[in-house]
């Protein structure tokens, strides 16, 4: 199987045309040389694909006939991936959350929707039917003149 069909089978990209994207600018090496994307995987290969700046390792373990569930990738694959890498990737999840803490600076497309939502709800929840409202005072000034 071609290593971009691979990579999309077993879902660490989502789409085959990424897959191919990332094989394109080195990105996804098979042992220590790069990749096209029409290298062929076969059982045993450990595949060094860079995706949110670290260096996954993943070995081949069979090869599936075409797009599996989540639930079944680690039939096929072993992440053999250094603990350092995960480590890393927390460290930087947590220094972006540093830098915006929720609630401060500029709305966020989803705080927005959220603004706008909460605002319909309010409005449609307390209108009133106005000339009820006022119709009522209306008719005592009549009658008192």
């Amino acid at each position: 199987m071609r290593i971009d069909k691979f990579l999309w089978s077993i879902r660490f990209y989502k789409t085959r045309s990424i897959a191919a994207e990332e094989i394109k600018k080195n990105r996804v090496s098979i042992g220590e040389s790069t990749v096209k994307s029409s290298k062929e995987v076969k059982e045993g290969d450990v595949i060094k694909v860079r995706k949110n700046q670290i260096d996954y390792k993943i070995k081949v373990i069979q090869i599936p006939k075409s797009r599996i569930g989540a639930k079944l990738v680690p039939l096929h694959i072993k992440d053999v991936t250094d603990k350092e890498q995960y480590e890393l990737l927390k460290l930087r999840k947590m220094s972006q959350d540093y830098y915006r803490i929720k609630g401060e600076g500029r709305p966020t497309k989803k705080d927005r929707r959220d603004m706008d939502e909460y605002v319909e709800n309010d409005i449609t929840s307390d209108f009133t039917d106005w000339d009820d409202f006022f119709g009522e005072s209306d008719e005592a000034e009549e009658e008192e003149l």
